[in-house]
């Protein structure tokens, strides 16, 4: 019996460490090339973050014409799009992109708070309950919608 589970935890190590390297661990010459970042992103993400949201937004709509599967970009297009003091118009957005990658946290986080200034914190609690289930070991985007839902709850309501 013990050499058994000697044997099965040794398997399970094995197969763990073998899909590890299959991921992109390893470095093989198998593995897809990553996409160059569409120039029209990077501009709107540096744009973001000394946030300029109106002039982010056409680029961001040309990543998303180009390529309608950029979860990314709708994310953003989200943010940009709360941040100017559009919650409700944002959450089209972090849907579209929840409906590309449901496992995108970024969006999940965003979403939620989104929710928040909407006065709907039920929603933004069910983001975090799937933060939570996604972030195994925490993450920066649960944490930051924890304590979103905390201030909310604590009467501070976010403000965009």
């Amino acid at each position: 019996m013990r050499s058994t589970l000697i044997a099965l935890i040794a398997a399970l190590s094995f197969g763990l460490a073998a899909s590890a390297f299959a991921a992109g661990g390893g470095g093989g010459s198998d593995q897809p090339a990553a996409k160059p970042a569409d120039p029209n992103y990077t501009r709107a993400k540096a744009m973001i973050e000394a946030r300029d949201y109106a002039n982010a937004l056409p680029l961001l709509q040309q990543v998303v014409a180009k390529d309608p599967k950029n979860a990314d970009a709708y994310n953003l297009m989200g943010f940009a799009t709360r941040k100017s003091g559009n919650p409700n118009g944002s959450l089209q957005y972090y849907q579209q992109a929840l409906a590309i990658d449901p496992r995108h946290l970024g969006a999940h986080e965003y979403i939620g708070e989104a929710y928040l200034m909407l006065d709907q914190p039920a929603q933004a609690d069910q983001h975090l309950a799937r933060l939570d289930s996604l972030c195994v070991f925490g993450c920066a985007e649960y944490r930051m919608l924890k304590t979103a839902v905390a201030n909310y709850k604590a009467g501070r309501k976010p403000t965009n």
